[in-house]
């Protein structure tokens, strides 16, 4: 897919599962089990949709992941498939580990940070060891400090090796992080986490993270019960989604399986749906 100059893929890592009841908040299960069916745990089953990013002179990663630093429990309680990989999956756009010298990362859960490292000789490395990693500043301090309600989506492996080896990069507020890719503090999930959008020849892409983490979350009281800050996160979806329909985007859904992007559109039926492919090869293409 072309944006613009940039050319974006979707990279798989590990597929998951989490509580549905979790993943949709107050939306009775009646009506999300519709659309992600649970199985006898009452899980749902969840992508991890990362972004590859190429331009002129740089190749970054939006994301990476749950990673492979997990003992059996970890993978029994999640569900957690054995393929595809974050590296098989670039490996197949003929990409290497090596050559990728930003990660951005929306926050620091281990769904989404997990496979920032990789284990050597039992010890944490950054798997992609040219690379920066950029988070928001309020988001890192949160991480290596956190309250009972989430210190469990944390662990210091998946980003304190690339602050050993000088390159962890805090940020504050919005910042073009290379030509055409920008981050964008984006709370209500949490405090600290930052959308990215990317702008190239009049068009826009936008990866909403755990603000949107699948297409099912479009209507706006869809929201997941780990989100910290529902009301402030409603708000910040009623803005982005009504700049979104109107100027077309690319968005991006992390944790959809089925749709990874798509255009949001509003519909004669006053409901808002995504177009997927044939509407995003016509329009971006």
């Amino acid at each position: 897919m072309r944006v613009g100059d940039l050319r974006l893929d979707i990279v798989a890592d590990a597929h998951f599962r989490l509580d549905g009841g979790a993943m949709f908040g107050v939306v009775p299960k009646v009506l999300w089990e519709r659309k992600f069916p649970a199985d006898d745990k009452n899980r749902i089953g969840l992508a991890t949709n990362c972004l590859l990013v190429r331009g002129e002179g740089f190749t970054a990663l939006v994301e990476c992941g749950l990673g492979a630093k997990w003992d059996d429990r970890g993978r029994e309680l999640y569900a957690i498939a054995s393929s595809p990989t974050l590296g098989a999956s670039l490996a197949a756009l003929g990409v290497k580990a090596e050559e990728i010298d930003a990660l951005v990362l929306s926050h620091l859960h281990f769904d989404h940070a997990g496979g920032a490292t990789r284990l050597e000789n039992g010890r944490a490395v950054p798997a992609f060891p040219n690379a920066t990693l950029y988070v928001q500043s309020e988001e890192l301090a949160h991480a290596r400090a956190p309250h009972e309600r989430d210190r469990a989506s944390y662990d210091a492996a998946n980003w304190e090796p690339y602050a050993a080896a000088g390159r962890l990069e805090g940020l504050d507020g919005e910042v073009e992080v290379r030509p055409g890719l920008r981050v964008v503090p984006l709370p209500g999930h949490n405090a600290g986490m930052q959308a990215v959008r990317i702008d190239s020849g009049a068009q826009t892409a936008f990866y909403f993270a755990d603000a949107l983490p699948t297409s099912a979350h479009v209507p706006l009281p869809w929201m997941m019960g780990y989100d910290l800050y529902p009301v402030e996160l409603l708000e910040n979806k009623r803005r982005l989604l009504a700049e979104a329909v109107r100027e077309r985007w690319l968005c991006v859904f992390e944790h959809d399986p089925d749709v990874p992007w798509g255009v949001i559109v509003d519909e004669p039926d006053g409901k808002r749906r995504v177009h997927v492919v044939p509407v995003l090869q016509e329009h971006f293409d």
